[in-house]
């Protein structure tokens, strides 16, 4: 992989992360009950979780690739029809997640390994995870004589998207439970971070369709 589409891929993982979705809103809300220690383990628990997905899509789709090349572009166009999903539904959903946190810090304080492994669960149970890297990790994979197996890519860009995302959600736990009530009140913060990435995933959409690299 070239320096450039690595340095691309890492800016854009870094765009996805620091955007509140779900793994963030759950990380946020245990850094505002439990502390700065809570918020961080929730970030260990989401990532334990993305690491069984990445081994997951990296054997499973990359096996299924080696072996029939031509199934990418069929990946590519799913990929799109649901990152043009996910756009619209972010969009829609902008300014809609202070309710989420405000309910998650009236739950009781947990335990630290009960926020591990309820971070990790949280993550696996979600189908989209899958469908997200399905969608997103296949537009930075090379081809040619030269390229790494497309499961060694998968598993490189995996575990860069895991890197990125660990640092950013720990850092908003963190942060969370230093500022507690101050993070709640950044509602007009959270609206246009949602519309930011609504917008990459629109164009990571017309990205696929258009098969440009």
């Amino acid at each position: 992989m070239s320096v450039t589409l690595v340095l691309a891929f890492a800016l854009a993982v870094f765009v996805l992360s620091i955007t509140p979705g779900p793994d963030m809103m759950f990380v946020v809300g245990n850094g505002l009950t439990g502390g700065r220690r809570a918020g961080m383990v929730a970030a260990l628990g989401m990532s334990t979780g993305l690491v069984v997905h990445t081994l997951a899509v990296a054997f499973g789709l990359g096996a299924v690739i080696a072996s029939a090349p031509a199934v990418l572009d069929g990946v590519r166009i799913a990929g799109a029809v649901f990152l043009l999903y996910l756009a619209v539904t972010t969009w829609r959903a902008s300014g809609r997640q202070a309710s989420e946190a405000q309910a998650e810090v009236a739950q009781p304080r947990r335990s630290l390994r009960k926020v591990y492994v309820l971070a990790m669960l949280t993550n696996l149970a979600n189908p989209k995870v899958v469908l997200f890297y399905l969608a997103f990790l296949p537009q930075f994979l090379t081809e040619g004589p030269t390229a790494w197996p497309v499961t060694a890519q998968l598993l490189t860009l995996g575990a860069g998207f895991i890197a990125i995302g660990l640092a950013v959600d720990g850092s908003a736990g963190v942060l969370a439970g230093t500022l507690k009530d101050r993070l709640l009140r950044r509602v007009s913060l959270r609206r246009w971070l949602d519309r930011i990435v609504a917008s990459v995933f629109g164009g990571l959409a017309a990205h696929l369709v258009l098969g440009t690299r």
